[in-house]
């Protein structure tokens, strides 16, 4: 039986931690997809690079209140395409090739990996191995919903009229109509990006409002401006579907959750996007045969990565990513990488799997854990709710500062953009920062900075110049508001 030193599961940010001091020994990686793992292929990237296109065509169709006039007259949706995917395709290849064929002491496993025990491993082609040392990064999945009438053996199968978006930003041609599924991030960007490319979008939402994981102030905003842009259903979703010639046939019905909602008529749709969210795959890995945790669905793991068996750590065994974190967040994930990196080396220079104590390892830093939204209008958030504050009885205080307030507001004629922060009263300290608006993901990273290096927010606000008339003075004004005790 063949025996490896290590084995990586997945190759999104697992990928990034065989390096040089990994040379003298012995390395497989498994990889049943696309080198680089989601955000690369199938997620942040190519979303992003769809968005920025989006945004184009969004601000040509809107330019009447600036006094101009310029006009969206359709998408080359090939060339869109062909852009994005001519620059990440190649570097997913160049990924394949390298680990292949260009490094001695690494074999890749083109092909699902299970455990047969804690530390042993069957292949889909029939390989048996064994390794001292195991890092699982085999992330997630799109979450499919059942509805009565679609396959969920052929969805994302070639000529299928319903997808996710592991398959939808790969469209030979544009669809004339599209029904997405979902009220996420996943269902508000592609809204966006494909109605503003002249998609007639229509989107289905279970609950009362869009985004209803964040703050209440910026769901209760946001699903008002998102459906001023986009023909959005709250409270319905598909009783049952037909995959016919022409599309598939839709009939709806009430969700139960929103009093008196409007139920759309039944209608044919060109192309469904399941945008329902993501679900890790920990039910692909035989993880029961090696006594594995899983909490909440995700893999258990302590403080420095390490998988857990019984509630204690399996020596050896780490895990990261969509697979064990509750943050489905690239960002995070290569956080957890260099933590496992520094681990395994730890482990590795004390003399073996599990040979180095807890004070010798690298803790993990979830505190101030950002995550942003490309729709439109754009959103990021870090830290906690006000709804989250009030339960846990913390005197908080509140400041929201409008983007038409402030002059660079006035440029963009914004009238629904804000900075909303959230702050302890009696420390000072930023507690929550919720934007949306222009640039919110970028105008949101001091405060990030700020959270994560326990800046006060009179101190932020008032020690640093903001330039003038830039739009991070809507972050400082917001800071202004805020009313800490004496």
């Amino acid at each position: 039986m063949t025996h490896y030193d290590l084995l990586v599961i997945g190759t999104g940010s697992g990928n990034s931690i065989v390096d040089e001091h990994f040379d003298g020994m012995s390395v497989a990686i498994a990889e049943s997809g696309l080198f680089g793992g989601t955000c690369l292929n199938v997620g942040c990237i190519p979303t992003k690079m769809f968005v920025h296109t989006a945004d184009l065509a969004a601000a040509a169709a809107d330019s009447g209140a600036f006094g101009i006039t310029t006009r969206f007259e359709g998408a080359d949706w090939p060339a869109i395409r062909d852009r994005v995917f001519g620059r990440i395709d190649p570097i997913e290849s160049s990924g394949r090739q390298y680990r292949t064929h260009e490094l001695p002491n690494v074999t890749v496993y083109p092909e699902h990996v299970r455990f047969t025990g804690p530390k042993s491993f069957a292949a889909d082609s029939g390989q048996v191995f064994t390794a001292d040392r195991v890092v699982i990064a085999a992330g997630s999945r799109p979450m499919l919903p059942e509805i009565p009438g679609i396959d969920a053996e052929r969805i994302d199968s070639p000529g299928y009229p319903v997808v996710t978006n592991d398959t939808v930003m790969r469209l030979d041609s544009l669809p004339r109509t599209m029904t997405i599924v979902g009220g996420g991030f996943i269902a508000a960007e592609f809204a966006h990006v494909f109605s503003a490319l002249g998609v007639d979008v229509t989107v289905l939402v279970r609950g009362t409002g869009l985004l209803t994981a964040l703050d209440e102030t910026v769901t209760e905003r946001f699903t008002r401006a998102f459906t001023t842009h986009h023909r959005t259903h709250l409270g319905a979703q598909i009783r049952s579907a037909e995959v016919t010639a022409g599309g598939v046939r839709l009939a709806f019905a009430s969700s139960g959750r929103v009093a008196d909602a409007a139920i759309p008529a039944d209608t044919t749709t060109d192309l469904v996007l399941l945008a329902t969210g993501r679900v890790p795959n920990v039910d692909r890995l035989g993880l029961d045969t090696a006594g594995i945790d899983v909490v909440d669905g995700r893999v258990a793991v302590d403080e420095h990565q390490r998988v857990l068996s019984g509630g204690t750590p399996l020596p050896g065994v780490f895990a990261l990513g969509d697979i064990s974190s509750p943050y489905l967040l690239k960002h995070v994930a290569n956080h957890e990488a260099r933590i496992v990196r520094s681990n395994l080396l730890a482990d590795i220079r004390a003399g073996g799997p599990g040979a180095a104590g807890d004070s010798a390892l690298a803790v993990t830093n979830h505190r101030a854990v950002p995550a942003a939204v490309f729709s439109r209008p754009q959103l990021a958030h870090v830290g906690a709710t006000e709804a989250e504050l009030r339960a846990a009885g913390i005197d908080a205080t509140v400041a929201i500062q409008e983007y038409g307030d402030v002059a660079y507001g006035w440029a963009l004629e914004d009238g629904t953009g804000f900075v909303k922060l959230i702050a302890d009263r009696r420390t000072r300290q930023l507690l929550g920062a919720h934007i949306m608006g222009d640039e919110a993901s970028m105008i949101i990273q001091p405060l990030i900075q700020a959270m994560a290096f326990e800046l006060p927010a009179d101190r932020m606000a008032r020690d640093q110049y903001w330039i003038h008339p830039a739009l991070p003075e809507a972050v400082e004004n917001a800071l202004l508001g805020l009313d800490f005790a004496d």
